[in-house]
């Protein structure tokens, strides 16, 4: 693949799990080696859902910087940037709300997926409904053409391309239509069994310490056919052997089934192995973190900002002079 202009985010909703290394940070960090990538914190969008409550917003921006720069995110070879200093967003956002469609919007299937699952707050607002919209504007901004998503943001990618057409069919062609990167869907279950999530506060952060990740796994459920250590299991429906599978190694993850199966290894043993592979993978980032925490990391940031922005402010120039305004 040709050198491409990257485009991603993420909200500062809390600290990165796992699961965001390996459904997007990972990816991140590989793009960077051979693309011009821009990865923003997303602030704007975390206010959509989290306006009723905004006070950890601006705190957990920093915390989410740290993650990144924790998992090898380069601010030598990346922008990386805060999506709310860029103020031209803003306005691009504006010029292209009045070419997007109302139904265009409304049919993204998260926006009634979201409106159900986050039912104790009022998402009937313009900022919710238009968020993708906002997204849109995130990537062409800095001129973005691939932009990493799982298969399920796929049509998030595909009514950028629709409104990235409208407008060079009204105007001209100026902005290319951004594709999509496809990043695997992280399955990786939580401390409780359930879905690793922020919201069910189950997750393994990025950040955790060694004794955090022990005090998380010990008490984790296993196969339920295994009430006594003799009884044999199935790998498949235990949330610790799916963890094995990201964090262990082919022979151990084979060597682990056959003695779950055969009753030949224990709960505790298996969770052993898994406590010290993922602190053994963990251990850079840490080291990497405690480097960056004793500089003035937003600093790292603003210098960030100022490349995004002067991207963003010539977007805005020719965007300008095509509309006419």
């Amino acid at each position: 693949m040709e050198k491409k202009i990257v485009m991603s985010g993420m909200r500062p909703t809390g600290s990165s799990h796992i699961g965001h290394w390996e459904g997007a940070l990972k990816s991140w960090v590989e793009l960077q080696k051979k693309h011009q990538c821009y990865y923003s914190i997303v602030d704007w969008h975390a206010l959509t859902t989290e306006y009723h409550d905004s006070k950890n917003i601006k705190g957990n921006i920093k915390e989410l910087l740290l993650d990144w720069l924790s998992v090898g995110i380069d601010p030598e070879k990346s922008i990386v940037y805060l999506q709310s200093s860029i103020k031209e967003i803003t306005e691009l956002f504006m010029i292209f709300s009045m070419i997007t469609p109302l139904g265009w919007l409304e049919r993204v299937p998260t926006f009634k997926e979201q409106k159900i699952q986050l039912n104790d707050r009022d998402l009937n607002t313009f900022g919710f409904l238009g968020y993708p919209l906002l997204q849109t504007i995130d990537i062409i901004i800095v001129r973005g053409n691939i932009v990493p998503v799982g298969e399920d943001q796929v049509f998030h990618l595909e009514l950028a391309r629709e409104i990235v057409r409208k407008f060079n069919n009204f105007y001209g062609e100026y902005f290319d239509e951004p594709m999509e990167f496809l990043t695997p869907i992280p399955k990786l279950p939580g401390i409780d069994g359930r879905k690793m999530s922020k919201s069910y506060n189950n997750t393994i952060c990025i950040s955790d310490k060694a004794e955090t990740i022990e005090k998380k796994i010990k008490p984790m459920i296993t196969d339920t056919r295994r009430k006594r250590r003799t009884d044999p299991g199935v790998p498949e429906d235990c949330p610790v052997f799916a963890l094995h599978q990201s964090f262990s190694s082919k022979e151990e993850i084979r060597e682990i089934s056959y003695a779950c199966r055969k009753a030949s290894i224990g709960c505790i043993d298996c969770k052993k192995v898994l406590i010290k592979n993922m602190n053994d993978f963990l251990d850079p980032f840490r080291e990497r973190r405690e480097k960056y925490e004793k500089l003035s990391v937003m600093d790292i940031l603003e210098k960030g900002n100022k490349k995004a922005r002067e991207t963003a402010k010539r977007t805005l120039e020719e965007v300008r002079e095509l509309v006419k305004i």
